[in-house]
């Protein structure tokens, strides 16, 4: 049985509310100008992936608490903080569909806006003493800017192997929905085999999350969704690395071309998404996927039994089955 996003929410539904107002109320700014770019970040907000899973984890290790809110605060603040310096960098006029803060603004209005994400995160943390939670967080942005900033060197010699591609999507995006665990199991003061065993957990769901996302790009599902935007923008996923590790030599040279040279052409796009499913490179990245679904769930098969495990279990479910 599939659920709904709502559905698995429902054992922390009252907390998730809670935790809008009181993460609106740590946004607060006394200057008029940033006060309005509150507003809007809070309108535009996703999923609600990550409080979600601040929320399951703490839940899974122990009780709710005044923390709790603060980590997932926390981490929302300073992963926006991030979104808005990328939008910067990539020199990006929209977010999930709505006009970014550089668009609206001006790139040094972002840029400003991202540092007062930023210090608002920290200095939350800091008047409450949460320095674990500091910590965690502050270690997993460090991962991601590093891991942004090994795609790129690597990147502009498109031989990337499996081995680095995994390296990379750890630092980039798995280490975020870690700290999120972490952040969720050190809030309710759990023992640190349960925080490590959390951060276990965080690291697959994020490498599984991530890899499904790889696979949308060559429409693995059919939904719809614009196909080959990685190809256009010459990122190296895993179903492309292991096709091409397969293909012949004459092959590779001529798929690696396309990608340097006509990447902008549809017609030539199509072609390498029809080469990386007919080499086998859908089913590979998938069997990894899945490889670390598994690992996930069997973290938290040791794990006390609760609604929250069992929502945990879903969501899980839920990163690997979802459409978009």
């Amino acid at each position: 049985m599939h659920l709904t996003l709502k559905e698995i929410q429902a054992p922390v539904a009252s907390e998730m509310e809670e935790f809008e107002k009181k993460f609106r109320h740590s946004m607060k700014s006394n200057v008029m100008l940033l006060d309005k770019i509150m507003t809007y970040i809070v309108k535009r907000k996703g999923k609600q992936m990550r409080p979600l899973f601040v929320f399951l984890s703490a839940g899974v290790a122990g009780k709710i608490n005044e923390s709790t809110y603060r980590g997932a605060s926390l981490i929302e603040l300073l992963h926006t903080a991030t979104l808005v310096h990328d939008d910067v960098v990539d020199d990006s006029n929209y977010r999930r569909g709505f006009f970014s803060i550089n668009a609206l603004w001006k790139n040094k209005i972002a840029v400003l806006v991202g540092d007062f994400l930023l210090s608002r995160g920290m200095l939350l943390s800091i008047d409450h003493e949460d320095f674990n939670l500091l910590t965690i967080v502050s270690e997993a942005m460090r991962e991601m800017s590093e891991g942004e900033l090994m795609q790129m060197e690597k990147a502009r010699r498109l031989d990337i192997t499996e081995e680095v591609y995994l390296e990379i999507i750890q630092q980039k995006t798995a280490s975020l929905i870690t700290s999120c665990c972490k952040v969720g199991a050190a809030s309710v003061d759990a023992n640190s085999k349960i925080i490590q065993q959390m951060e276990v957990f965080g690291r697959n769901v994020g490498m599984a999350f991530q890899i499904k996302d790889d696979l949308f790009d060559y429409g693995a599902d059919e939904i719809g969704k614009p196909l080959g935007i990685d190809i256009k923008e010459k990122k190296m996923t895993l179903p492309l690395i292991h096709s091409l590790k397969k293909a012949s030599w004459l092959e590779k040279k001529r798929i690696i071309g396309i990608i340097k040279n006509q990447s902008h052409k549809p017609k030539k796009v199509q072609e390498v998404i029809e080469f990386v499913k007919n080499s086998g490179g859908i089913e590979y990245a998938t069997s990894v996927m899945d490889d670390f679904h598994h690992k996930a769930l069997d973290v938290l098969k040791v794990m006390e039994e609760s609604i929250y495990r069992e929502s945990l279990e879903n969501l899980v479910q839920y990163t690997i089955e979802r459409t978009k």
